[in-house]
């Protein structure tokens, strides 16, 4: 998990998957935090910390946890508040924050009914969630040999999940829908490799091609494709995607 976190690390300021995420996720933050900047922000599973720092420290100030000692040793460097955590059991009291976030973290965790609830938890009255994670069980496979996903979601389960915790979804969508037909693709090739291989269920090298920034003319126009997609998705919900971004209040 540490290689995949360098791997993150070095990409995730210009890789466009990383820009295009930002596109989708930065107008739900500002939206929830309207004019003010004096806000209590939570991220959960907050990696390299990088999305601390671009996305939620200009509205106040920004808390994280994760569990693994690398991603924490990263985020610690930027200079964050976090502390080592489960997601089943954050570690701040209850309604203590106006906003709590989660990326691409939830397709990872046992039980994301406990996860949601714990988040709803921490989270003000009135406070808003933002969350993604990986969709659509057929798009599994690539990150998902060295971090083994428990599940992808579609955006039924994710509106259950959410609601249960007694939020109240205000957005739902997949995103990504711009990359879904490559991605499908490119799923369905790596499969068929690995059958020709004997099934091989070997994790990807450290090296993971799906990490590295492509030639700046195919990234530059990627990002531009995703930002397209971003603005379009706000008004109208995408039906297929790699990932699923929920918003929602208490």
């Amino acid at each position: 998990m540490d290689n995949l976190l360098d791997l993150t690390s070095r990409v995730e300021a210009t890789h466009f998957w990383f820009r295009g995420f930002r596109r989708f996720v930065a107008p739900a933050i500002a939206e929830i935090a309207g004019p003010r900047r004096d806000l209590h922000l939570l991220d959960c599973g907050c990696g390299t910390g990088h999305n601390l720092a671009t996305l939620l420290r200009p509205y106040g100030r920004a808390f994280g946890f994760d569990l693994t000692p690398g991603g924490l040793a990263r985020a610690r460097a930027a200079g964050f508040p976090l502390a080592r955590a489960d997601m089943a059991a954050i570690p701040f009291q209850s309604s203590r924050f106006d906003l709590v976030t989660s990326f691409d973290v939830m397709q990872y965790v046992r039980d994301d009914y406990a996860v949601v609830t714990e988040m709803a938890r921490v989270l003000k009255p009135g406070g808003g969630l933002v969350v993604t994670a990986a969709a659509l069980d057929v798009l599994r496979g690539g990150h998902a040999g060295t971090w083994p996903e428990v599940r992808r979601y579609t955006t039924t389960r994710m509106r259950s999940i959410v609601e249960d915790a007694g939020l109240e979804v205000r957005r739902l969508t997949y995103v990504f829908a711009s990359l879904f037909p490559a991605m499908l693709a490119v799923r369905a090739m790596s499969r068929d490799t690995g059958q020709c291989r004997g099934g091989s269920s070997d994790p990807p090298p450290p090296d993971d091609w799906e990490m590295r920034i492509p030639a700046a003319p195919i990234n530059a126009a990627l990002t531009w494709v995703l930002s397209g997609e971003a603005a379009i998705s706000r008004r109208i919900p995408m039906p297929v995607g790699s990932s699923v971004l929920v918003v929602a209040r208490k």
